[in-house]
């Protein structure tokens, strides 16, 4: 059974993208089919796995609105088994357009359900911000991954976080849930993070991943180059914690 999983956090400048590209990566490497639903606007994913915006006649924004079918806009990227729904600067009008449609946070719902029996995962990444285009990810996902920066100010908004999706699970889609946060840029040097982390018990007592995503300079780099850290610095630190992130996962589907 496939899963769409939803990388959200309304901050911004957590890791959401970098989790997102990096976790889809190892999880191809590890033999799954995963597919990248870029629904951020900004369309840091596509560019960061390679895609030069530029070059795009269409990606999600079209298919939401009915212009391509979404198979049509599912393109290959340079990692075997991961293929990307691209964000094109169109995306920006989607959440004004997306106000007036019937049945509007089903959207994206709807046009996965075309493409799931494909995949074995979907990662969507969502914008930093709780907009219809975030609550179209939450509605259409099966699991959210919260990402959670090990900084003084990650936990501003996380209540709120949870609240939307408490609302979404009590109006539109009870099955959903949470499948955990994962701790990004942590210095363990630093009594901060320790304290980040000791905090972030307090939300998600029994769905904190082991897998810590370290504060890396490779990781921060990668993107630039238009690659994920396992074609970028495959044996660096930032790497192996994306790989172990990859392998918990699978090993709370039961997968491994």
């Amino acid at each position: 059974m496939s899963k769409i999983i939803a990388v959200v956090n309304q901050k911004g400048g957590v890791g959401k993208t970098t989790t997102t590209m990096n976790l889809a990566a190892y999880l191809a490497e590890l033999g799954k089919f995963v597919l990248v639903v870029d629904m951020d606007p900004q369309g840091n994913a596509t560019s960061g796995l390679g895609i030069s915006r530029a070059d795009l006649a269409h990606g999600i924004y079209e298919a939401l609105a009915k212009q391509k079918r979404i198979h049509d806009v599912v393109i290959n990227t340079n990692h075997e088994g991961l293929r990307l729904v691209p964000a094109t600067q169109d995306l920006a009008g989607a959440n004004i357009e997306l106000v007036d449609v019937e049945r509007r946070e089903f959207q994206l719902g709807d046009l996965l359900e075309e493409l799931r029996h494909a995949y074995d995962y979907i990662l969507i990444d969502c914008p930093p911000s709780l907009g219809l285009l975030t609550i179209n990810s939450l509605v259409a996902a099966d699991e959210i991954l919260i990402p959670v920066q090990a900084e003084y100010y990650a936990l501003e908004g996380l209540g709120q976080l949870l609240q939307t999706i408490g609302l979404v699970k009590e109006h539109i889609k009870p099955e959903i849930s949470v499948l955990g946060a994962v701790l990004t840029m942590f210095d363990k040097r630093t009594k901060l993070a320790g304290d980040v982390m000791e905090e972030l018990y307090k939300y998600f007592p029994d769905n904190i991943f082991r897998s810590v995503i370290p504060r890396n300079v490779r990781l921060a780099e990668a993107p630039s180059f238009g690659k994920s850290i396992f074609h970028y610095d495959p044996k660096g630190k930032g790497a192996r914690a994306y790989e172990r992130l990859a392998r918990e996962i699978l090993e709370k589907h039961s997968v491994i």
